[in-house]
C-alpha cells in the first residue's frame, strides 16, 4: 500500500483561531470555556461553553458568501485554507482529479435549522410559507467538503461523513484509505461543528450529558476527576492535507507526520452509554496499531476520547489497559477536551492535530482540571494531569466515539 503523509493543518478552536495559536493554547494548559454569548442562556441549567473567541468570518470569507453558509461550513472553508496554504498546494500544479475532500461533521447546519423553524414558528393562520432559498443548502451536513473543492476546483471524491462525535476521524480514516488504495494523490479532510444554539445546548442537557458547574465554568470539562459531571460543549474545525508520500516528495513539500494505520467498530450496545468494559474501544485500537503493522509497547502518547463523563471515562481507561498490558504505565494519556470542551463532530480533527503537535514539538497537551482522584482509576496510569509533560513521541494514538456505538482510531507517527 501507498504511504499517507500530513503536510498541511488548520485548526479554529476555543483555544486559538489557527494551528499555532491552538498549539500554545493546549501547551499553557488554557480552557476555553466561558458563559454562552451566542444567546440568552439565563434560563437554561447550562449557561456555559466553549466558543470561538475573537472571530470575525468577514476577515476570511466576504460577507455576501459568509452568509450563505451555516458556521459549520464557514468553519471548514476557514481551516481548509489555512490547511491548504501551509502545504503550499497550487491548484494550477496538480491533477485536480486526483485531489478530494471528505469533511466530517455530527449535525451540519445546526444553527440554520434552529433559526428557520423558529421563524416559521411565528407565521399566523393565514400567512404564506416563506423559506430562503438557501436553506437547504446551508442545512445539509454534506455542503462543506462541496464548498471546499467548488473554491480550489478539486475534482477527486467528495462527500461527508456523519457519525456523531466520531465523524471527522472516520473522515480522516476514509481519505488514508482513498490515498493508500490509489484513489487519490491528495485529500483535504476533517470536520467541523457549530453547535453551541438553543436547542443543542437545551438536548445536551435534558440527557444530562453536560457538565452543569455554571459557578466555574472554566474547569467544568475534568477528565477523569471523582467530581467530573458531563461534557463541555465546544465550537470549531481542523483540517489536515493527506498526501501521498512520493507525491509529496516530488513537490517538495514538508512533512509534519505520517498517517500509519486505524481502525473503526461499534459498540452494538446502547444508543448513547458506551459498553462498561469498553469493548468496542478495545476492539477499535486493537484493529489501528495492527493496521499500522505496530506492537502495543510501539506508541508512546494516547489522546483519549475523555469526555468528562462518568461512564465513558471509565470505559475507554479499562480498554486501554487492556489493549496496552503493563505497557500502559509507560503511556502518556491526556484528553485535550479538558482544554477545548468537545467539538461533536470535529473533535476528531482537532485531537489528530494535537497527535501531530506532539510529535513535532515533544510535547504532551494536559488533561487540565484535575482536583480530585478517582479510585476508579489506576493510579499508576499516567494521565499527564494539569500541566504539560516534555517527551519525545513517535507514535500517538487518536481514539474518538460516538452515540450509536461509532468508534474510531488513528495511528499518526512520526515521518522517517
Amino acid at each position: 500500500m501507498r504511504r499517507v503523509v500530513i503536510t498541511g493543518i488548520g485548526a479554529l478552536t476555543p483555544i486559538g483561531n489557527n494551528y499555532k495559536a491552538y498549539i500554545d493554547g493546549l501547551r499553557n494548559g488554557v480552557s476555553g470555556a466561558g458563559p454562552i454569548t451566542k444567546f440568552d442562556a439565563s434560563r437554561f441549567k447550562v449557561k456555559f461553553a466553549c466558543e470561538l473567541k475573537n472571530f470575525n468570518v468577514e476577515d476570511f470569507i466576504p460577507r455576501k458568501d459568509a452568509r450563505r453558509l451555516d458556521p459549520f461550513a464557514q468553519y471548514a472553508l476557514v481551516v481548509a485554507d489555512e490547511a491548504i496554504q501551509m502545504a503550499g498546494l497550487d491548484p494550477t500544479k496538480l491533477d485536480l482529479d486526483r485531489v478530494g475532500v471528505v469533511w466530517g461533521t455530527g449535525i451540519g447546519g445546526f444553527e440554520t435549522i434552529e433559526h428557520d423553524i423558529s421563524e416559521a414558528a411565528l407565521w399566523g393562520p393565514d400567512d404564506e410559507p416563506r423559506y430562503s432559498p438557501f436553506l437547504i443548502p446551508k442545512l445539509i451536513g454534506d455542503i462543506a467538503p462541496g464548498h471546499i473543492s467548488i473554491k480550489y476546483g478539486f475534482r477527486g471524491v467528495n462527500f461527508g461523513t456523519v457519525s456523531a462525535c466520531a465523524s471527522s476521524t472516520h473522515s480522516i480514516i476514509t481519505s488514508f484509505d482513498f490515498i493508500r488504495h490509489g484513489r487519490a494523490d491528495v485529500m483535504v479532510t476533517g470536520g467541523s461543528e457549530a453547535a453551541i444554539t438553543k436547542a443543542s445546548v437545551g438536548g445536551f442537557s435534558a440527557m444530562k450529558a453536560m457538565s452543569e458547574r455554571n459557578d466555574s465554568p472554566e474547569t467544568a470539562s475534568r477528565p477523569f476527576d471523582k467530581d467530573r459531571d458531563g461534557f463541555v460543549l465546544g465550537e470549531g474545525a481542523g483540517a489536515l492535507v493527506l498526501e501521498e508520500l512520493e507525491h509529496a516528495l516530488k513537490r517538495g513539500a514538508t512533512i509534519y507526520g505520517e498517517v500509519a494505520g486505524a481502525g473503526m467498530t461499534a459498540d452494538a450496545y446502547h444508543m448513547t452509554a458506551p459498553h462498561p468494559e469498553g469493548l468496542g474501544a478495545k476492539n477499535v485500537m486493537v484493529l489501528a496499531i495492527k493496521d499500522a503493522g505496530l506492537q502495543p509497547e510501539d506508541v508512546d502518547y494516547v489522546n483519549v476520547h475523555g469526555t468528562s463523563t462518568p461512564l465513558g471515562d471509565v470505559a475507554e481507561t479499562k480498554a486501554i489497559q487492556s489493549v496496552f498490558g503493563d505497557h500502559a504505565y509507560k503511556l502518556n494519556i491526556s484528553s485535550t477536551k479538558s482544554m477545548t470542551g468537545h467539538l461533536l463532530g470535529g473533535a476528531g480533527a482537532i485531537e489528530a492535530i494535537a497527535c501531530v503537535a506532539a510529535i513535532n514539538d515533544g510535547f504532551i497537551p494536559p488533561t487540565i482540571n484535575h482536583f480530585t482522584d478517582d479510585e476508579a482509576f489506576d493510579p499508576g496510569l499516567n494521565f499527564t494531569f494539569n500541566k504539560a509533560q516534555e517527551r519525545k513521541i513517535d507514535v500517538a494514538l487518536s481514539n474518538t466515539f460516538g452515540f450509536g456505538g461509532h468508534n474510531a482510531s488513528v495511528i499518526i507517527k512520526r515521518y522517517k
